[in-house]
C-alpha cells in the first residue's frame, strides 16, 4: 500500500492485524507509528492495551505473545515494535500473520532493511497485511515533495524557494519538515514563500547558497562564483564540500543529457532532466557555455575534487581551496 492509502485508512478508523513498515527512508516510517501509536486507542484506554518494544530487547516469541492478549475494557490491543530490524528469528513471525488476533494491531518498525520478496514472509504480509516499503527520495524528487507538503498545509512557495531548500537541506525528509514546521509558525498561511522569506526564516542566505553557486557557473561569473566560494570559507558547517560537489555533478550532468537530447523542446527537456518547467531556461542558457568536451572535463575535475577532498593525494590543501581551484578550472580551463 502507498502512505496516503495507509495514513487516510488509520485517520478513518480503519485498522489492519499487522503493519510492517520498511525501507531506508524513515520519515514515512515514524508518521504511520506515531499516527497509530496516538489514534488506535483513546489515552484512557492506552495503559492497559498499548504495549512499546524496541527490536534490541526482545524477541518474536514476546512480541507474539504480546500481540495474541485480549484488550481490557478496550476495543483493542495495540503492540508497537521500534527498531524491529534488531529482531532475530523474524521468520517466526510467519505462524502469526497467517492467524493473526482480530482485537490486535501490531506494528513493526523496520527501518533501514527491507524484507527479501522471495521469502513466505514477505508474501504473506504483502497479502494479507499492510506492508509499506518507504524508499529514499531522489534529488530531483526533493522539490516536489517540499511543493506538496506545503500545499498540503495551506501555502504555496516559488521555484527558486523550493530549489533553495531542497539544494541546501539535502533527502532528510525529517530535517526538511522540521524547517517547514518553522516556516508554518511565523509565515501567515497564503503569503508566498520565496528566497527572502526562506533567508529570514530559516537562515539560508538567498544570495551566497548552491543554487546561486551553479547560476554564477551557468553564467561564466567568476568573481560572482568566487564571493560565494569565501562566503562558503566562512561557513563551513553550514555549507560542506561534499554537499557542494554532488549538486555540482548534478548540473553538469544534466547540461550532458541536454546536449545530447533528441528532444529540445521545453517539455521534453523537462521530461529529460527531471527539472520544474521553470527552471529549463538556465540549462538551456547553461549549455550554451559548455559544450561535450569542456563537461568532459569539468567531471574529471569534480571526481579528482572529491577524492582529494577525502585525503587522497592531498596533504595540506583545505576544502575552501580545493572549491576555489575547481570553479576557476570549471569556469576556465
Amino acid at each position: 500500500m502507498k502512505f496516503n492509502e495507509i495514513e487516510r485508512d488509520i485517520k478513518t478508523g480503519s485498522f489492519k492485524p499487522i503493519y510492517f513498515l520498511m525501507g531506508d527512508e524513515p520519515y514515512y516510517i515514524d508518521r504511520i507509528t506515531r499516527l497509530i501509536e496516538k489514534t488506535a486507542l483513546p489515552e484512557d484506554q492506552q495503559s492497559f492495551n498499548q504495549t512499546v518494544l524496541y527490536g534490541r530487547d526482545t524477541d518474536i516469541k514476546t512480541v507474539v505473545g504480546e500481540a495474541k492478549r485480549y484488550p481490557m475494557m478496550a476495543e483493542r490491543v495495540v503492540i508497537i515494535v521500534k527498531e524491529a530490524q534488531h529482531l532475530r528469528k523474524l521468520e517466526e513471525l510467519e505462524a502469526y500473520a497467517q492467524n493473526p488476533q482480530s482485537s490486535t494491531v501490531l506494528v513493526l518498525a523496520y527501518k533501514y532493511k527491507s524484507l527479501d520478496k522471495r521469502k513466505k514472509l514477505y508474501k504473506v504480509l504483502s497479502n494479507a497485511h499492510v506492508l509499506l516499503e518507504s524508499k529514499k527520495l531522489y534529488e530531483s524528487q526533493i522539490p516536489d515533495w517540499i511543493k506538496g507538503n506545503l500545499k498540503e498545509k495551506g501555502y504555496e512557495a516559488s521555484p527558486k524557494a523550493l530549489q533553495i531548500l531542497a539544494e541546501s537541506l539535502g533527502t532528510d525528509l525529517g530535517r526538511i519538515e522540521s524547517e517547514l514546521q518553522k516556516l508554518e509558525l511565523i509565515v501567515p498561511k497564503g503569503q508566498l514563500i520565496d528566497d527572502r522569506v526562506i533567508e529570514k526564516n530559516v537562515g539560508i542566505s538567498k544570495d551566497f547558497n548552491n543554487f546561486e553557486l551553479i547560476n554564477a557557473l551557468r553564467d561564466k561569473d567568476f568573481p560572482k562564483a568566487i564571493q560565494i566560494q569565501q562566503y562558503f570559507a566562512a561557513n563551513p558547517k553550514d555549507n560542506p564540500l561534499v554537499v557542494t560537489i554532488s549538486l555540482l555533478y548534478n548540473y553538469f550532468s544534466k547540461l550532458m543529457l541536454l546536449h545530447q537530447a533528441r528532444d529540445k523542446s521545453p517539455g521534453g527537456l523537462t521530461s529529460l532532466l527531471r527539472v520544474n518547467p521553470y527552471f529549463v531556461k538556465d540549462y538551456q542558457k547553461g549549455a550554451l557555455h559548455y559544450d561535450l568536451k569542456k563537461l568532459a572535463r569539468i567531471m574529471s575535475y569534480l571526481r579528482e575534487c572529491d577524492t582529494r577532498s577525502k585525503g587522497v593525494k592531498n596533504a595540506s590543501v583545505t576544502d575552501a581551496e580545493l572549491l576555489r581551484e575547481l570553479l576557476y578550472k570549471s569556469v576556465y580551463a
